[in-house]
């Protein structure tokens, strides 16, 4: 029935994206290079931000939510109506690889988020020493995960790399699942 709806919307091609992980994982940093903003005078992200870009014909609506811990108790504010997660994991942080994928685990345990696709941007893939995408598939047990249409992908935000592949996955994903055309 969910299906249904969503395919309903024919006219709009709106999207609302919604992008976390843990603090210091690089989202802001992912959406101002997306943005083709300063990505060198980046903050920690207290509430959130909306920044909207248009894409192969799609109005994406992304929302940037702060990470910190003392916030992600408010990150269920921001499930209604999302289209595609974008899960933010930092490579390079492996002691908390264990709070990363809890963390995740749980998203996708929220009701509100059924439907919802999930692109796990493996981030700072450029940092020597980082973790590669086998250990990232592995620390977050993607494989086990059967509810959600997901894929992950390395990219940099300091670089850009395979962060306008990452916009076309989701673009796609959605022509093919909420969308007639």
């Amino acid at each position: 029935m969910l299906s249904i709806l969503r395919k309903a919307r024919l006219k709009d091609k709106e999207m609302r994206i919604l992008m976390l992980g843990l603090d210091n994982s690089g989202k802001t940093s992912i959406v101002k290079s997306i943005m083709g903003e300063d990505i060198h005078s980046v903050s920690p992200t207290l509430g959130f931000i909306i920044k909207t870009i248009e894409y192969d014909g799609y109005k994406l609506n992304i929302w940037d939510v702060g990470g910190q811990k003392t916030l992600r108790t408010y990150w269920k504010n921001y499930f209604e109506k999302t289209d595609t997660l974008i899960w933010v994991v930092d490579s390079t942080d492996r002691e908390r690889m264990d709070d990363c994928r809890q963390e995740l685990a749980s998203l996708l345990l929220q009701e509100r988020l059924t439907g919802a696709s999930l692109l796990v941007f493996k981030n700072k893939s450029d940092v020597p020493g980082c973790m590669n995408e086998a250990e990232i598939r592995e620390a977050l047990r993607l494989d086990d995960i059967h509810t959600h249409t997901w894929t992950i992908m390395t990219c940099s935000a300091m670089t850009g790399h395979n962060l306008q592949e990452g916009l076309q996955w989701v673009v796609q994903d959605a022509k093919d699942r909420l969308f007639l055309y």
